[in-house]
């Protein structure tokens, strides 16, 4: 399975904005790594919106 150019530039976005992290670091995470971060990311987003 191969897994779409347009969403790994998504999830290195959303990570690197919301956690500053350098394209390095992003690149060097594991897929499955990098997924579950993103969805932390996107569950702490929610939830902030939520309280305020």
């Amino acid at each position: 399975m191969t897994y779409a150019t347009d969403r790994i530039q998504e999830e290195i976005a959303y990570i690197a904005y919301h956690f500053h992290w350098s394209l390095e670091t992003i690149l060097d995470l594991e897929h499955r790594d990098r997924r579950g971060y993103t969805e932390q990311i996107a569950a702490l987003v929610s939830r902030g919106a939520g309280e305020g």
